[in-house]
């Protein structure tokens, strides 16, 4: 998390840090009332079919995420989720921690980051910072602005 808020501050980013207890599902969150606070996102660390490509899927968390379909909109052979091991080495990141500022820790740059269209001109969106234990809300554009800077394609459908 420091890392997250050191990159924040270094690079005048407006934000909100609400530090809070583990959580690990969008009900656990939702007793916190930090869906309350912004436009919370559901985040998936995936890898297609022979596991040379990662992607890192960002939408609102009530959103359904049909595998197929997905599949189909970023012109992918079948996805699944990425395995605990493939976290780690790609995003550095645990289980339960997903979020766009572990594409920071991506060194290779090759986790494609897919956004649902929705974020766009979201004003108080909220990730993890590397953390489950704290929820950072800020512009969805400082986010955008992040991953094009640090270099990562990006991809925008609609789910």
């Amino acid at each position: 998390m420091n890392e997250v808020i050191k990159y924040l501050e270094d690079n005048k980013i407006s934000y909100e840090l609400v530090e809070h207890e583990e959580v690990h599902t969008i009900e656990d969150m939702d007793k916190l009332s930090l869906l309350d606070k912004g436009y919370v996102c559901k985040n998936l660390f995936l890898r297609n079919a022979n596991g040379k490509i990662h992607y890192l899927l960002c939408c609102h968390h009530s959103k359904a995420i049909k595998m197929d379909e997905l599949s189909k909109k970023i012109n992918s052979t079948r996805l699944s989720f990425a395995s605990a091991e493939r976290l780690a080495k790609h995003l550095k990141l645990e289980n339960g921690y997903v979020s766009p500022f572990g594409i920071l820790n991506n060194e290779d740059k090759k986790v494609i980051v897919v956004f649902d269209k929705d974020l766009k001109g979201q004003e108080k969106v909220g990730f993890h910072p590397n953390t489950n234990k704290a929820t950072v809300y800020l512009p969805f554009s400082d986010v955008e602005n992040m991953i094009k800077e640090h270099g990562n394609e990006i991809l925008y459908i609609t789910l």
